[in-house]
């Protein structure tokens, strides 16, 4: 079999760009995510564009059980796992702290931090025992800065950054690389869904500027992991050029 890459929230966004770029450079690849529809499409397509082998596994990466189980399940040719990117995740709500919604709390933490610990500890445990293995966090601009209203999502992706340093400490005797990609505006779902389907409020946020794309990433990550063996990027932060920090923005 070829080199494997395991991703996360795999049937859209970034996730499924990597998919793409992880498949045209010859990976076989396993897909994970709650849409199983979604999922086993981008698996159709990818396997007739570029003839990989891809295993898709259905789950919310919340659900601790469901995680270790759908992946203990796979065979032990597809637990030789080369690299792991952790991409679900997501943004609900965009409340001052004292109007913010528990429900929206629950959900951005159990997928953001816990799911995200969920997959490493096991995908982690096969690449010690394989004695290889990359690991890249989809981080954030949040996780580096807060900002207005951003609150507990800003806290999810700091979190995603301490622990990006501390999976790089705790691998690096095991010879696993770590590194976190954290980007500025990216034009995918996530507006919509931090806006719970308001599409109009989602487009406002990309106007007057060009904002990175899903592809932009996904390239980014090729670029981390193709890297020669000797070298590890232990973090990264790519914005859009008109972007230079969490806030600030030339908008035409």
């Amino acid at each position: 079999m070829n080199k494997i890459a395991l991703i996360t929230g795999a049937s859209s966004g970034i996730g499924e760009a990597c998919a793409h770029v992880f498949a045209r450079e010859g990976y076989s690849l396993i897909l994970t995510g709650r849409q199983s529809e979604k999922l086993e499409k981008l698996a159709e397509a990818l396997n007739i564009q570029y003839n990989t082998e891809i295993a898709v596994s259905v789950f919310d990466i919340r659900d601790k059980a469901a995680v270790s189980h759908n992946l203990e399940v796979l065979p032990e040719a597809w637990k030789k796992v080369d690299v792991l990117v952790n991409n679900a995740g997501l943004s609900k709500g965009l409340e001052p702290v004292n109007l913010g919604n528990f429900d929206d709390w629950d959900q951005m933490i159990d997928t953001n931090i816990k799911g995200l610990l969920y997959a490493t500890k096991i995908v982690s445990n096969w690449m010690v025992a394989n004695g290889r293995g990359h690991i890249v966090n989809l981080g954030s601009i949040a996780g580096k800065e807060v900002y207005p209203n951003g609150n507990v999502y800003c806290a999810t992706k700091h979190a995603v950054d301490a622990l990006n340093k501390a999976m790089r400490i705790d691998l690096l005797p095991h010879g696993i690389k770590v590194t976190a990609v954290n980007p500025g505006a990216v034009e995918t779902n996530f507006s919509n869904i931090r806006f719970k389907g308001d599409t109009e409020r989602a487009k406002k946020v990309y106007e007057g500027f060009e904002p990175l794309v899903a592809a932009d990433i996904a390239e980014t990550i090729w670029f981390v992991v193709s890297r020669p063996a000797h070298v590890n990027i232990n973090d990264l932060t790519i914005m859009p050029a008109a972007q230079a920090n969490g806030v600030t923005f030339v908008r035409k």
